[in-house]
């Protein structure tokens, strides 16, 4: 159960940065569960990939399919001293699947800091949005995404890879779409792929009950009752509640997954996030299934704050991420 909250002290630049967002949010999301993408987009600015090293970091964009803007942008350090093939952290972006994608400037500046400070490549999916596409499409293209990298020869690239070494994570959305990815891989034979591990980022679950972080933690940044409630509406199928599978994974229609060879994961859950009880659910769910999970929780910490580097939670967060990609790389 969530404790009673401390005061969330944040900075006036942080304050501004968050309520700017939500406002976008808000003001894009229609009554009748659809996204106006004009206003959203003035509030989701992007980011241009960039060959030429930005703070040690390069970075391209490949397309998988154009029909369903499936594509993906890859960094790749460039300052590390190693000849040694890197690890692959293969990242799904938050939104609550229906907002941001692979290129917002948020989750590029993430993406380029996690691949410098981790010294690994990171491939950032981007995967369609609800409303205008529904379950199961994200997961259809997060799977997809990884056959396709499966396939690919990385010839004539600065630096070199293992999938061997490969990671699946995730932030909000993103932990869920990382979630259910890994599922169908666990069921699937890969070439090249071997998945070593999942990093989950305060991930986007939850279920028709109403948690008690949920009622108290009113009025914090980025997450609400009802913005969530509108996020699940726009994209389950329509008829579903939020006791679906794929909300409410360990809830009264959960899928067993005790005999699914899952990866240890990385559990990120914050003190200010109203998610939190559903978060330390999955981790329960988890354990109770037979399968290895660390659960990391900052007390101070709101939903998303990993898009802020200036949040004294961000460098425990790399930290935390870059032990657990270096242990489950050294395991055979």
């Amino acid at each position: 159960m969530a404790e009673t909250p401390r005061t969330l002290r944040l900075s006036l630049k942080t304050r501004f940065l968050l309520a700017a967002h939500s406002f976008g949010i808000r003001a894009a999301s229609r009554s009748d569960h659809t996204v106006n993408r004009s206003v959203l987009n003035i509030f989701d600015p992007k980011a241009a990939a960039s060959a030429k090293p930005i703070n040690g970091v390069s970075s391209f964009d490949d397309t998988i399919d154009p029909t369903r803007n499936l594509w993906f942008r890859l960094y790749a350090p460039t300052s590390t001293t190693t000849t040694d093939a890197l690890p692959v952290i293969i990242f799904f972006h938050g939104g609550g699947f229906a907002f941001m994608a692979a290129n917002s400037k948020s989750f590029d500046v993430l993406c380029r800091l996690l691949a410098r400070e981790i010294n690994a490549v990171v491939i950032s999916i981007n995967y369609r949005l609800a409303p205008e596409y529904k379950y199961p499409c994200q997961y259809e293209d997060g799977f997809d995404a990884l056959k396709y990298i499966d396939g690919m020869a990385f010839e004539n690239f600065p630096a070199k890879l293992d999938l061997g070494r490969c990671f699946i994570a995730g932030d909000s959305a993103g932990g869920n779409v990382a979630h259910h990815v890994v599922l169908k891989a666990c069921e699937h034979t890969f070439s090249n792929i071997k998945i070593k591990g999942l990093v989950a980022m305060q991930p986007f679950f939850g279920g028709e009950e109403r948690t008690e972080s949920e009622i108290k933690l009113v009025g914090v940044p980025l997450i609400s009752v009802e913005g969530t409630d509108w996020m699940w509406k726009a994209f389950l199928p329509d008829g579903s509640d939020r006791n679906h599978s794929v909300v409410n994974v360990f809830g009264p229609n959960a899928v067993d997954i005790s005999g699914v060879k899952f990866p240890a994961t990385l559990l990120f859950v914050g003190g200010f996030d109203p998610l939190q009880d559903w978060q330390k659910r999955y981790h329960e769910g988890l354990k109770k299934s037979g399968k290895e999970v660390n659960l990391v929780e900052y007390p101070n910490a709101f939903h998303g704050f990993y898009c802020l580097p200036e949040s004294p939670e961000f460098s425990l967060l790399i930290g935390e991420v870059k032990s657990f990609v270096q242990k489950q790389s050294s395991l055979t």
